[in-house]
């Protein structure tokens, strides 16, 4: 068949509009909707009609030969039943047309035209039946023809009740349908034999239109016996057509999928039609043409000389027409005609010659008047002018109505998609009955009885892989793909059409988009709208529309009950918008709202399980497989030597597992199954596999989300399992795919993580893990039928371990790091390769600070005197290898942030290291060790590093802050072990001194006491600690100081320096009364070792005055204890059950009785020494009112404090309250007064 697709050849010219008020306009070349098609205007009714030419393989149109009068058209012409080169290839299909429609040509054409089907058309079908459908309220001829609904688009086909009764004598076949026609329709059913007649004419057609192809319009006659083999051999091609019925059983070749068949080896069908990247295809060779074959051989070709998209008012129509079309000189577009001149035109022929040059586009209607076969006259008629014919008048308006009633009649009861209807009128009968002769079959012992079922279930398969192709397809049309791959799937036998179900549940797997954002999960989505496009299958259960009286069965007797709807007189379709109101009544089609991501996954699984049930279903080799069934559990621990040894085991299994993937680079191959690579078995199921361990993935990171470790994992693991088995079944590894893996690998590496960090609930989470569901044991039998599924082992085991736990971990995210090495992958998807990068640098630092924290362990365990372990330092070897590599995936990415935090934990790790150095050797004659000191050191590099890595605070304030601390605490550490443990033996004490004041001026330096935050009374304790010790240095080095009387000087300033700004610091912190009240009294011990220097009784009284005056000052430090003694008192009575957790630290007692010991003899004996210096000072100098008020007062304190000190049996708080009481007197009293 000629290929002129879209032939505007076949589009006759514009013909001559009409006065009438009646005009034809021709559609031209152009399919575009703008394009002007035929109107047809008759008095004020318009009929509008439109054609569109969008298939021919007709020859150049030739003008007819007009035959001589008295031409006898019983004799043959010589050109007759020959081909002809102005024929074409077609030849007598086009002259010799028998107007019987193939029982599958509606198919055909809606194979050819898939992108109109289910959408844009309401009907396809051979013209022969539409014309049939437009006459039945004229005609009392018999209708019956077969419906399908695929979409919106209605196929209508003739139903041969003869042809098919014929068979079922001959082969058994159609019984059920016999013996339901004669019980409920036609009792005495017998075959009707065409007259004699019926050939007679058949005959004069066909050689009238031979002769009117010969140019010379001459007629040679042939023996008299070509008259009879004509007959007969028309004949035998009538009863042949029977033959395109094809058998309910019968398979052709390119079809068989029975398992029985060995279909892999022959290779029938071509592969490329599974939608193997449906979601990425691009191009329309992707989806060749379904079982082509089995097309041709089931009837299924589109073998009509022209498909034309025709528009009747509101009806898209896609109709198939062999009629034959001249042209040429004066008249361009022709269709010629046969009469009899003794019988007149009547309304079916006049309605069929109007309906037969509508569709084709054709102006005008050449007749040929004849009498016994002899050519008598001709007859021009436009095609406008057919209705008002004599004997032949109609109205164009009711031919319009009754079109628009019987479109609505069939969309209305026409509803189940998949099912095949029959439209049936008896002959004479006025009544109209539609059966539903699938659920019929059904009721038989084989529902595969409907020869019907295979092509209904390709076009459905077909028009859901169109829509899918379309990259623009809007979501909205998910449901229809859905309803028609749903109802495809139901039409067919498992066994038969594996590949078919196999593809189908694919591709409804594919409706459901995994990797969709979350956000769309809540929110509406065009999913839920509902599409006029179809309708769902829930929806099969509908009422067969009793409510309109039109349909209604139960009045009349005689009516059927097993008709879905019946139209009880054809007058009633010649009423306007009889069945209007139902005609708009479309049922919706929805697809499915799934409200959690786990909805979604598990219906995606469903449908990759049934597709992997399908391509296992025909692959021939199961005898070698060892027997597993599917119901039982495949035991989830795999237990291998090199598994139970551990960190090591894991290096071994990594190392198979990188050679594996490089192997796979370079595409090895090995199924278990025994399935041929490039069979469509292969391909499926390697697209099913992907599809389930994406499925597996998201359901992984759900759980993940919801905390659900142990679900989390056992479902990473079955997505590993998936690809694993996807790894074996590859030639041909997709850089995508490898990409998934390196996804899988860290969502893995992250659960594991995860695990390790909540340990205590590892119950929990193990029968998580350990629970399995049917789909997914089933799936997973499936994946063992091809692979052992063990490349993963190594990453999916639930260890109890911590270690091993971590060390899984940090495998799977350097796993993942290899992966993206490959196929340059770290390139094309930088994202996820700073995410690997960062996991990997953050389970290092775990595993770091893991091996630290039980290096720490150890030490604290170990006798002092004991020198360091050999384990504790293995244990550190190991922290510093991870933080290393840590920092070092770090700083590959730019994350100053996060380096600077492992650089930081690099120096608590070697303040670890000094701190196990330090408890060698006996504690009474230790001293700070040089390790000691390089640790330290090194701890400072560290830190330091870790700031010249942020830059600035402004970079990330806390972890600046952090570092600083850090820091500050590091010298300070250092200063007061070497102040406490001086290493004599090895430094001078003046080189020891600078050393310490050095580091605590360093410690200073990185102490913020000025920023307000939660750490600035720890940095301001820290401070002032820092200056007392220093001031208790200086204070130290002047006591043992003697000569240089510069540096005795200094060291004095220093001192009181240090002193005074410890002094501040500590009055700032509320919880450092002790502290505070202990650098006071160090103050005054102070004076009074610089008193003791003293010679003159003026400077000794200055220096005493001082001293009484620092006393005074205390006060405040007596009234924060006095304060929390109270509390401390008071707590137990308000509220016992409460413990004071939330208080400051409670008072050391013991301290607080020491310190106020100390503090009351201090101050009696500076009192004392008061006394006495202003006595003998009063002896040798004329009296002085003020010393004399302050000797008075001093005495007066003096003798309370003797009499206070003297109480041993007063309490704490009482001895409190005596001396501030006293600190008062001796502040109004001016005892510091000179």
């Amino acid at each position: 068949m000629g290929d002129s697709k879209e032939g505007g050849a076949e589009s006759p010219p514009v013909g001559a509009a009409a006065g009438e008020g009646l005009s034809l306009l021709s559609q031209g070349e152009s399919e575009e909707p703008s394009a002007q098609g035929s109107a047809l205007f008759l008095g004020g009714n318009e009929v509008k009609s439109r054609a569109v030419v969008k298939y021919s393989s007709a020859p150049p149109r030739t003008a007819f030969a007009r035959l001589e009068e008295k031409t006898d058209l019983k004799l043959p012409p010589a050109n007759w039943l020959r081909e002809s080169a102005k024929l074409g290839p077609a030849g007598t299909t086009i002259l010799g047309n028998s107007k019987k429609s193939k029982p599958f040509s509606s198919f055909g054409m809606a194979y050819d035209f898939i992108d109109s089907v289910g959408n844009d058309v309401d009907v396809v079908s051979d013209s022969e039946n539409i014309k049939k459908l437009l006459k039945i309220p004229y005609s009392k001829s018999h209708v019956s023809m077969a419906v399908h609904r695929i979409g919106r688009t209605l196929l209508l086909d003739e139903l041969d009740i003869q042809e098919l009764f014929m068979r079922s004598s001959q082969t058994g076949d159609w019984t059920w349908l016999k013996e339901f026609y004669q019980r409920l329709i036609d009792q005495k059913w017998q075959r009707k034999k065409k007259s004699k007649e019926h050939w007679y004419q058949k005959a004069i057609l066909s050689k009238f239109l031979y002769y009117s192809i010969n140019g010379d319009g001459a007629a040679q006659p042939v023996p008299s016996a070509a008259e009879q083999q004509e007959s007969s051999s028309s004949d035998q091609t009538n009863d042949s057509d029977g033959a395109s019925w094809p058998a309910p059983f019968e398979m052709p070749s390119s079809v068989s999928e029975d398992p029985s068949a060995s279909s892999q080896g022959n290779e029938p069908l071509e592969p490329s039609y599974i939608v193997g990247h449906v979601a990425s295809a691009s191009k329309e060779q992707n989806l060749t043409t379904l079982f082509n074959d089995g097309e041709n051989s089931q009837g299924l070709k589109n073998d009509f000389v022209r498909n034309i998209l025709w528009t009747f008012e509101d009806i898209h129509m896609l109709v198939g027409s062999n009629m034959p079309i001249f042209g040429g000189g004066r008249y361009p577009a022709v269709s010629l005609r046969l009469r009899d001149n003794n019988k007149p035109i009547n309304v079916l022929t006049g309605i069929d010659y109007w309906l037969d040059n509508l569709i084709c586009n054709v102006p005008e209607l050449v007749m040929c008047f004849h009498v016994n076969g002899i050519v008598q006259k001709y007859e021009m008629i436009k095609t406008e002018e057919i209705p008002n014919l004599e004997n032949s008048n109609f109205s164009t308006k009711v031919i319009k109505d009754i079109a628009q009633n019987i479109l609505s009649f069939l969309k209305s009861n026409c509803t189940k998609e998949g099912h095949t209807y029959w439209l049936f009128k008896a002959s004479g009968s006025d009544i109209v009955k539609l059966y539903d002769l699938t659920t019929l079959c059904e009721e038989t012992e084989d529902k595969y009885q409907n020869p019907f079922t295979m092509p209904v279930a390709i076009l459905l398969y077909k028009v859901a892989c169109n829509m899918m192709m379309k990259k623009n397809q809007n979501k909205k049309h998910y449901g229809t793909i859905r309803t028609l791959l749903l109802n495809c799937v139901k039409l067919l036998d498992k066994s038969r059409h594996p590949q078919i179900i196999a593809s189908a549940n694919y591709m409804l797997s594919e409706l459901f988009q995994l990797d969709e954002p979350k956000k769309e999960e809540s929110s509406e989505s065009p999913l839920n709208e509902n599409s006029d496009e179809s309708y769902s299958e829930e929806e099969e259960e509908m009422p067969d529309s009793d409510e309109n009286g039109s349909y209604s069965t139960s009045s009349d007797p005689s009516d059927d009950n097993k008709a879905v709807a019946i139209i009880k007189s054809v007058g009633e379709l010649s009423v306007p918008e009889k069945y209007k109101s139902i005609h708009q009544i479309r049922p919706s089609c929805t697809f499915p709202v799934c409200h959690d991501t786990e909805e979604r996954c598990r219906l995606v699984l469903s449908y990759v399980l049934e597709g992997l049930k399908s391509v296992d279903s025909s692959i021939k080799k199961e005898s070698d497989l060892p027997a597993a069934d599917p119901n039982t559990p495949i035991p989830l621990k795999y237990e291998d030597e090199s598994t139970r040894g551990g960190p090591e085991g894991l290096e071994k299994q990594m190392a198979l597992f990188l050679d594996k993937m490089g192997s796979l680079q370079k595409g090895n191959y090995s199924s278990q199954s025994g399935m041929i690579p490039g069979s469509w078995q292969h391909k499926m199921k390697l697209q099913l596999i992907l599809k389930s361990s994406k499925a597996y993935y998201v359901l992984s990171d759900a759980a993940m989300s919801l905390q659900k470790y142990g679900r989390a994992l056992r479902y990473i693991k079955l997505a590993l399992q998936s690809h694993d088995t996807y790894c074996c079944l590859c030639t041909n590894m997709l850089s995508e795919v490898l990409l998934f893996l390196s996804q899988y690998l860290t969502l893995c590496g992250d659960i594991q993580l995860m695990l390790a960090q909540n340990a205590n609930n590892r119950a929990a989470h193990l029968e998580e893990f350990n629970y399995q569901t049917k789909e997914d044991q089933e799936i997973l039998h499936s994946l063992h039928r091809e692979s052992s599924c063990q490349g993963f082992a190594w990453a999916t085991d639930l260890s109890t371990d911590l270690e091993s736990q971590l060390s899984v971990s940090c495998k799977c995210y350097e796993a993942a790091n290899e992966i993206l090495q490959f196929s340059d992958l770290k390139s094309q998807n930088p994202e996820h390769y700073v995410q690997v990068l960062k996991r990997m640098g953050n389970i290092r630092n775990e595993i770091g600070v893991f091996y630290m924290n039980q290096a720490a362990a150890l030490q604290s365990e170990r006798v002092v005197s004991k020198s360091v372990s050999p384990a504790e330092q293995q244990l550190w070897k190991k922290s510093f290898s991870c933080f290393e590599k840590g920092i070092h995936n770090f700083e590959s990415i730019d994350d100053a942030t996060n380096a600077a935090l492992l650089l930081c934990n690099t120096g608590r790790l070697m303040r670890i290291c000094a701190q196990a150095h330090c408890g060698a050797g006996d504690e009474f004659k230790r001293e700070f060790s040089p390790e000691e000191g390089l640790y330290y050191n090194k701890a400072v590099d560290y830190y330091l590093k870790a700031l010249r890595s942020l830059g600035t605070r402004d970079i990330h304030p806390a972890v600046w802050d952090s570092v600083n601390w850090e820091l500050s605490t590091t010298y300070f550490t250092m200063a007061t072990l070497q102040q406490d443990y001086a290493p004599l033996s090895r430094k001078a004490q003046e080189q020891i001194e600078k050393e310490v004041s050095e580091a605590m001026m360093k410690s200073l330096k990185y102490c913020d006491v000025d920023s307000v935050s939660a750490r600035q009374p720890l940095c301001q304790y820290r401070a002032a600690t820092i200056h007392h010790r220093l001031a208790s240095m200086y204070h130290s080095c002047l006591r043992n100081q003697v000569g240089d009387e510069h540096l005795r000087k200094q060291h004095r300033v220093l001192a009181d320096l240090h002193y005074s700004k410890a002094v501040k610091l500590f009055q700032l912190l509320r919880d450092a009364p002790c502290e505070l009240l202990r650098v006071q009294l160090e103050r005054v011990a102070f004076a009074e070792f610089q008193m003791t220097s003293q010679n003159s009784n003026v400077g000794k009284l200055k220096t005493l005055s001082g001293a009484l005056d620092i006393m005074v000052r205390t006060k405040h430090a007596f009234q924060l204890i006095r304060k929390e003694l109270v509390e401390e008192f008071d707590q137990p009575k308000s509220d016992e059950s409460t413990p004071a957790a939330d208080s400051s630290p409670s008072l050391n007692r013991e301290e607080v009785i020491k310190l106020l010991s100390i503090f009351e003899s201090r101050l009696s004996f500076l009192l004392l020494q008061s006394i006495k210096l202003l006595s003998s000072t009063k002896k040798k100098t004329s009296s002085n009112t003020e010393d004399d008020v302050v000797l008075k007062t001093n005495k007066q304190i003096y003798s309370q404090l003797l009499r206070a000190t003297a109480n041993k049996t007063a309490a704490l708080l009482e001895r409190i309250d005596v001396l501030v009481h006293l600190l008062d007197q001796l502040a109004r009293g001016g005892g510091s007064v000179q």
